[in-house]
Parts: structure tokens; sequence; C-alpha cells
């Protein structure tokens, strides 16, 4: 029997969040010391507020497991949006520079104003915008070759690790933190440190559906959008302006996680379409679970030792890009 596709996306989704509401109990139960769900399940429903595994779940592993959530919706709600505003496949955070932009400025906050985690917020969102406006304006001079805009993204991404590699070097109490900062990591979040860009994320992922009628119309090309009268120079500022809102709050608290702006767009595309009002939302869950299950899996498979997150997601997402990029090159080729 055939499903039709409103049928299907509704199965993806709510497996979806099956999968998420399972993986955050999960990610609250396995650590360095396992927690009986019962005990799990009385401190979420307030019946144990003072012991021991209280404190554990309260201050280490919820803030954490949300700090998973915020970070992997933000940056696959990114990547639809870079995606859809460039008309590039490849087009997502880190690929094209855009998370080590936020990167960059973020180490500039920790060198200058280490106490403030306001600044870091705000810094990495101005860095994300920065690179993204740059890339941008190379999408709009390299038209014909889309796959140059990929190209000048990482040669951007290279320049400003180097950059991040040098603050590392001539800050020595940077060291450590940097280190945990540049490989892309959950651990150590607190909700205070949480609490403002996980507020700015949902917003923006509200607005950015509110408006995902206008980034169907504009994935339809820049003459069609225009004869059906919107505004496409205003409408393509002001996605850009989202994506950079989205990655830049996530690497605020993440650090420099990777490929999930790239993965979880195509595969949500597959069981949802390419509907906006649809794949914005689905790419939101289904990104939060795809984090928060890589976390989970860098903590207990590789126990006693933590593997972080950002290592996990890059030996799945390296080999992901190179297969989107083959299968681009063999479509040129055949067209």
């Amino acid at each position: 029997m055939k499903i039709d596709s409103k049928k299907k996306a509704m199965i993806f989704i709510g497996c979806v969040l099956g999968l998420l509401v399972l993986t955050f109990l999960l990610a609250l139960v396995f650590g360095s010391i396992n927690i009986p769900i019962k005990d799990v399940v009385k401190v979420l429903t307030g019946q144990d507020t003072s012991s021991k595994v209280a404190f554990i779940i309260k201050t280490i592993r919820l803030p954490r497991a949300l700090a998973g959530i915020a970070a992997g919706a933000a940056l696959a709600t990114a990547g639809v949006l870079l995606q859809s505003v460039m008309n590039n496949s490849l087009a997502s955070p880190n690929i094209i520079g855009v998370n080590s932009g936020a990167g960059f400025f973020v180490m500039l906050s920790m060198a200058l104003f280490p106490q403030s985690l306001f600044s870091k917020s705000v810094m990495a969102f101005l860095g994300a915008l920065f690179t993204s406006l740059c890339i941008l304006a190379l999408a709009f001079f390299a038209e014909k070759s889309r796959t140059t805009i990929v190209l000048a993204g990482i040669a951007v991404s290279s320049f400003l690790s180097a950059g991040m590699n040098m603050l590392k070097t001539l800050d020595s109490d940077l060291t450590v933190s940097a280190t945990q900062f540049l490989i892309g990591s959950l651990a150590g979040n607190t909700f205070k440190s949480i609490k403002v860009p996980a507020i700015a994320i949902l917003v923006t992922i509200i607005i950015s559906i509110f408006l995902s009628r206008a980034l169907n119309i504009l994935t339809l090309g820049d003459g069609v959008a225009r004869s059906l009268g919107l505004s496409v120079d205003l409408f393509r500022i002001i996605f850009v302006i989202l994506a950079s809102l989205l990655a830049g709050m996530a690497v605020s608290f993440g650090g420099l996680i990777g490929f999930v702006g790239l993965i979880v767009p195509h595969i949500v595309r597959f069981f949802v379409g390419h509907d906006a009002r649809v794949l914005i939302p689905a790419s939101a869950i289904t990104g939060a679970f795809f984090v928060m299950a890589a976390d989970l899996l860098g903590r207990v498979f590789f126990s006693p030792y933590e593997l972080p997150v950002g290592i996990i997601l890059s030996l799945l997402g390296a080999p992901s890009f190179l297969y989107l990029l083959m299968k681009k090159g063999a479509r040129r080729v055949n067209a």
C-alpha cells in the first residue's frame, strides 16, 4: 500500500519525536554513574529534589541534554535556510565557514571578556553573520558555479581556523577551554550558559517557520520569486540573518559542532519533501535527536573515556559530505 506524502511526513515526525524523548531519557540515565530510570523520573517530576542523584541530573546531565537539543535544532534549521538561500545542497554552517566565523569571534570574546557569557552569544552571532554575508556575496558573483561557493567557504573556514589557533597560541589561558571549544563539546554546560542562546534559538526557529512560505518561493528562483511579488533581496538577507543567529547561538555554547546542517536536511527531505513549512520543524526535531544521540554515543560506547560530540559528528559527516559531492558531480556529468 502506497503512503501519501503528508502521511509519510507525519509518520516520520512522530517517529523522530519518539526517538528524541527516548534519547533524552537515556541521556539522563547513562554517564560515569548510571542512574535507574525510576530515579530519573522522580527528579523530573519533583519527587526528589535534594539527593545526590537529583544534583547530578539537575546540574550536569539535564543542561547537557537541553544543550544538545538546542544546538541540534539550531544547526539543522540553519542548514535548511542556507541551502535554500544559496540554492546549494552542499551549503551548511560548517562547510561554508559560518561556524568558523562564529568560533573566531567567540574566541576573541573569551580572550577579551573571559567572564561574560552574554558577550559570547553576541560575538558568535556577529561572526556568523559576517561570514554568511561574505559567502552570500561570493554566491552572487559566482552564480554559475555553486561548487565554487563551497570551495570558497572551505578556504574561508581554513583562514578563520588559523586565526583561532593563533589566538590559542598567543593566549595561554585559552588553551584548555579553547581545545574543547574547537572540537565541539556539550560537556560543562549549565542552565546559565544555555538560557539566552536557547531562547534565541527557539524564537528564531518560530520566525523561520512563520516565513517558510517566502522561503518556498525563494527556492523557485529569483525570476519566478519576483514575478510572484516577493522582495528577493530583502528576504535573502533576512534568512541569512536568521541562519547566522541560529549557527552563532549553537557555537556559543557547543563549540564547533559540524555537519548537522549538512546531513539532517538531506535526510529529512527524503521523508517529508521540500516544503519548508514542514521541512523546517521536521529538521529542527531531527537535528535535536541527531546531536543528542551522538553525544550519548560518545559517552556510552567509549566509557570510561568520553568522545566529544564534535568528533562523533565529524566521523559521520565527512563521508556524507564526500558522497553528496560525488553525487552532485555525477549529475553534472550525466547532464
